[in-house]
């Protein structure tokens, strides 16, 4: 009797592959490709690039691929064959220190990056004769605590050799690198008065057409505004950066608003601080809760409870303005 042959592992033509194995006898034939839906295409993230100068004047270098204010300069930085440490902050569309065109937590996809490096040091000595010595504080996000305005007739605007965009380096020989501009802020307020100290400043390398100038940086409506009504890459203070539509006129104001109240209170203005209070503002129906959820991700503020109110009326009821 003959011995039936042994089967071949090899697939015949037209059969299924696997890795390069026939399908094995007995096993489902998988569905028709026609009846498996192609899978979608999954959209690419666009390529973002940036152009940068140094204020004081450079070639124009690209950056890409940063996703906070850390990463940011340091991709200035390797540009440019610096520190990080040597960026000051950065202004937008402007080589000037003008602190209506500061970085801060948006960047228009066609906004023009100018980073101010370290200039000359300079010390001066300030006596406290009333309780505010003038000075709005805001940082860079990256160590740097600088000053944003200058009140008028106040102490510090007396004191000519102090220019805002001055970074406070050190409060009586302790230095503050590293602090957030409300610490500063307080160490500032909690000064004893009569009592004269010393400030460390650094001031922004100028370019020729700088030099001499002076700016108070006084209040404008259009302060913080980058790109309003079109895509901008937000910079968040936690989290990855997105790529976001440009804010409201209601956000703007309301973040303007904010904006105000943080001055008022602690003496300092930081766009993307108010704008992640707006936020955070309008997911609250109530005081207590937007004291929550603040609480929960800027609890180190410590913000006091009457400056919560104002703020949750500021965005959630404003006066005169549209909701």
């Amino acid at each position: 009797m003959r011995r039936a042959g042994r089967r071949g592992r090899q697939a015949q033509e037209g059969s299924p592959m696997e890795n390069g194995v026939g399908q094995e006898p007995g096993t489902p034939e998988p569905p028709a490709a026609e009846d498996i839906p192609a899978p979608r295409p999954s959209r690419a993230r666009p390529r973002l690039v940036f152009h940068t100068q140094l204020a004081h004047g450079s070639p124009t270098g690209r950056i890409e691929g940063f996703t906070n204010v850390k990463e940011l300069y340091a991709k200035i930085a390797e540009v440019f064959s610096i520190s990080p440490t040597e960026i000051l902050f950065c202004t937008l569309n402007t080589h000037k220190v003008d602190m209506q065109k500061l970085l801060g937590g948006q960047i228009g996809l066609e906004d023009f990056i100018f980073a101010h490096v370290r200039g000359e040091t300079k010390e001066v000595e300030v006596t406290k004769t009333e309780d505010a010595l003038g000075l709005t504080i805001t940082d860079n996000g990256a160590g740097y605590a600088f000053i944003k305005r200058i009140k008028e007739g106040s102490i510090i605007n007396r004191i000519q050799t102090v220019c805002v965009g001055d970074s406070i380096e050190a409060i009586n020989d302790h230095t503050i690198v590293g602090c957030r501009h409300y610490e500063v802020a307080r160490m500032l307020r909690e000064l004893p008065r009569a009592q004269p100290f010393t400030l460390r400043l650094v001031q922004p390398k100028k370019a020729f057409d700088m030099i001499g100038q002076r700016t108070r940086s006084s209040k404008s409506p259009g302060e913080g505004r980058v790109a309003s009504g079109k895509e901008t890459l937000r910079l968040r203070v936690q989290g990855l950066a997105t790529l976001e539509e440009g804010p409201s006129p209601f956000e703007e104001e309301a973040a303007r608003r904010v904006d105000d109240l943080l001055e008022s209170y602690m003496g300092i203005r930081d766009s993307e601080l108010a704008s992640t209070m707006v936020e955070a503002a309008k997911k609250s129906p109530s005081v207590a809760q937007l004291a929550r959820g603040l609480d929960s991700v800027l609890g180190e503020f410590a913000f006091p409870q009457e400056f919560v109110a104002e703020v949750w009326g500021a965005v959630c009821h404003p006066k005169g303005g549209q909701e």
